[in-house]
């Protein structure tokens, strides 16, 4: 799959059919636009292409606004996201940043400079609840007007529903704020994974005897926090298990950065710069501030021993590892 952090280059801007959205979670509703875009596309021998934004729109504009209780709760990384696009067979993927440039374009600028002559869009299909241009004037009957005076296919595509309920990245954020992973699950058709290279902490978990991995969190706002049982990919054959905390460590600092720390049971190796997938099972507490180094490791040893019984109640099989 093809990864551009811009528009392409003039010699890699070959037709496609395209599809344009956040795809956070890259959830089931998710799935099934890239499968129509995917037959769309062979129907008509043209690559397949996704356009995604990073900042959301809405995190643009709630550092804008200087209120970032309007900007949505990430719920995965870029890599995650890539993954997840490239395992459903996707042939080119554009992350153009959302910015106050690509904020100000009309419908009209958008469609030609972005979608026409920036991607080659052949065809398009989109969301039901899809708009473009500055301040969402653009809606699909205005889509596929300019489409049509193009000679470019257009479609949009129903929601997709799981046990009668609308799939969304609101829905899958929900799940994930409440500790749901079954939920979760259900609604990603996956494991639900943070996946990132092992960076150097700290290194305070050594010293009272829980060391720790620990994966940076590249966004402000993540979907969930707290103290989780997980399991680990990518450093054996099989899964590791352990426990993991997922904020901005209160008990160890104030003001820190998000991270992802994940103690693995029996486990000594040294693994910094692997690139693990951390898969959460079940969420154990909500972080909390510790008066003391000494009360902090003894709810450390808590959680070990909570999250060691969760392991033996739930032995792993095959079918729980994660699809992306």
């Amino acid at each position: 799959m093809e990864v551009f952090r811009r528009l392409p280059p003039p010699p890699k801007r070959r037709p496609c059919a395209l599809t344009i959205g956040n795809f956070d979670g890259v959830h089931r509703g998710h799935q099934a636009v890239i499968t129509q875009l995917k037959q769309r596309a062979g129907a008509q021998e043209l690559a397949t292409c996704v356009l995604t934004f990073e900042p959301h729109p809405r995190e643009y504009f709630a550092k804008l606004a200087r209120d970032p209780s309007r900007a949505p709760a990430h719920i995965q990384t870029t890599r995650d996201k890539l993954n997840a696009l490239s395992a459903l067979g996707v042939d080119r993927v554009c992350v153009a940043r959302f910015d106050a440039r690509i904020a100000q374009l009309s419908a009209r600028a958008f469609f030609d400079q972005i979608i026409v002559e920036g991607l080659g869009a052949r065809d398009l299909l989109v969301g039901d609840d899809f708009r473009f241009g500055h301040q969402r004037q653009g809606d699909f009957a205005l889509l596929k007007s300019m489409c049509d005076e193009r000679g470019i296919g257009c479609s949009r595509i129903g929601s997709f529903e799981v046990d009668g309920l609308r799939v969304s990245s609101s829905e899958v954020r929900e799940a994930l704020a409440t500790g749901d992973f079954q939920r979760a699950r259900h609604l990603l058709g996956r494991a639900f994974t943070v996946t990132g290279h092992v960076l150097h902490g700290r290194k305070l978990g050594r010293t009272i005897g829980f060391p720790t991995l620990n994966l940076k969190i590249p966004f402000e706002r993540p979907a969930l926090s707290g103290i989780f049982v997980v399991r680990v990919h990518g450093l054996r054959d099989h899964p590791l298990e352990g426990v993991a905390s997922l904020g901005t460590r209160p008990a160890v600092e104030a003001n820190g950065r998000l991270l992802l720390e994940v103690h693995l049971f029996d486990f000594s190796d040294v693994v910094y710069g692997r690139v693990i997938s951390v898969e959460f099972m079940t969420r154990l507490r909500e972080e909390r501030h510790y008066d003391s180094l000494e009360l902090l490791t003894a709810q450390i040893a808590r959680d070990a021993e909570q999250a060691r019984a969760w392991h033996a109640a739930h032995p792993f099989q095959a079918d729980t590892l994660p699809r992306d």
